[in-house]
């Protein structure tokens, strides 16, 4: 048995691990006390963790470990699982991946109050590390979540993205974050803007959460695309000023990805209605009647442009963020968001895949964009470039 299906090494995917509690392998007792090892030996550097739960996770295991004796086969058995701090014990996501067999070992930092950034985590020890690198940030506002798979504490984190904040942290932190379409599963803000997701290192864990997620069967692995879909690139969508360094790393990967044969470039030009304005009024659900009506004009434009596009191309490209990590005094005048909440408005799934490292070191996502639905096709395309 190899240590990630013994759930002993730091890089265990969520897979192995279910095949090997199925299996009988290993208990889900067992693959929550490696998770607390884990968490105890790597914690301190990064401060992912707000709270742990050693004895939910003992009473959740054991009931898994019941589940699988008399037969049962879960889709996630015995995965240990971070959740988002905001989101807690009782939230739908978590429920349901609770009753596929996950084990929720703790909650995850979020953003502390105070500020209108929301690209960090914060802890009674201090704001959350990067583990790439202390001095940055991971992101936010799944902050934790990201740093705690990112650290190989867990293989899987719940996450809500309702700007961008499953795809900022997984691209900061070099892991998967997918944003489904929006309505896939029930929002978790009256605009509908805010929808769950999953931050992992696997895009077979990523897809198996999804399912549970959104309550269809959890089908095979993804695998890369026979027929490489066809992918426009933007490094800005006419909205932001791109970093050099963040747009080159991010396009290198759209160019492995194409040299594999798992997408195909096209080029045209892609500019998009600025969707700031909108996103402030939808979130704040504006009393102005005359403001929540241009907002709703913004949607539209915004969801004719995509229309359009997809006509043209199966997947839009760009870097995740338009700016590397930030340390821990914040990001400035620089709005991170820029090149992600566009599609919280939409509606559009969207994923950060990890794309690799600026030469300063800084890690990269990019982000792919598909059709509403089209999670699966994402996920392909992922799964050719993890």
């Amino acid at each position: 048995m190899d240590r990630a299906s013994s759930g002993s090494g730091d890089r265990v995917s969520a897979w192995a691990v279910a095949d090997a509690v199925n299996a009988g392998r290993l208990s889900a007792r067992e693959a929550a006390e490696a998770a607390f090892d884990r968490i105890a030996r790597l914690d301190p550097g990064v401060r992912a963790f707000t709270e742990l739960w050693p004895g939910w996770a003992a009473e959740r295991a054991a009931a898994v470990d019941v589940r699988v004796r008399a037969g049962e086969r879960l889709p996630l058995a015995g995965v240990p699982l971070a959740v988002k701090g905001t989101e807690g014990r009782q939230s739908l996501q978590t429920a349901r991946l609770v009753e596929a067999g996950c084990v929720p070992v703790g909650a995850t930092s979020t953003p502390g109050p105070g500020t209108g950034w929301q690209t960090w985590g914060a802890t009674e020890h201090g704001p959350t590390r990067n583990p790439h690198n202390p001095l940055w940030s991971p992101g936010g506002s799944s902050a934790g979540s990201a740093a705690a798979v990112a650290a190989g504490m867990v293989p899987l984190a719940t996450g809500s993205d309702g700007a961008g904040s499953v795809r900022i942290p997984a691209a900061w932190c070099g892991v998967l974050g997918l944003k489904p379409t929006n309505g896939s599963v029930p929002a978790r803000d009256r605009a509908g803007l805010n929808v769950a997701g999953p931050l992992a290192r696997d895009a077979r864990d990523a897809a198996a959460y999804l399912s549970v997620l959104t309550g269809t069967p959890v089908g095979p692995p993804p695998r890369p695309p026979l027929r490489g879909p066809v992918a426009v690139w933007s490094a800005d969508l006419g909205l932001t000023a791109t970093d050099p360094g963040v747009a080159a790393t991010a396009y290198a990967l759209l160019e492995a990805l194409a040299g594999s044969g798992a997408l195909v470039p096209c080029e045209f030009p892609v500019r998009l209605t600025d969707p700031s304005g909108a996103w402030r009024s939808l979130r704040g659900r504006a009393a102005d009647a005359r403001a929540l009506e241009a907002a709703e004009r913004s949607r539209a434009a915004l969801r004719t442009e995509l229309d359009r596009l997809f006509e043209r191309a199966d997947l839009l490209a760009t870097p995740t963020t338009p700016n590397p990590p930030h340390g821990h005094e914040g990001p400035g005048e620089v709005m991170s968001v820029a090149l992600t909440w566009a599609f919280n408005i939409s509606g559009h799934p969207a994923i950060s895949i990890p794309a690799g490292l600026t030469p300063a070191g800084e890690p990269v996502g990019l982000q792919l964009v598909a059709r509403p639905g089209r999670e699966d096709l994402l996920l392909a395309v992922a799964a050719a470039a993890v």
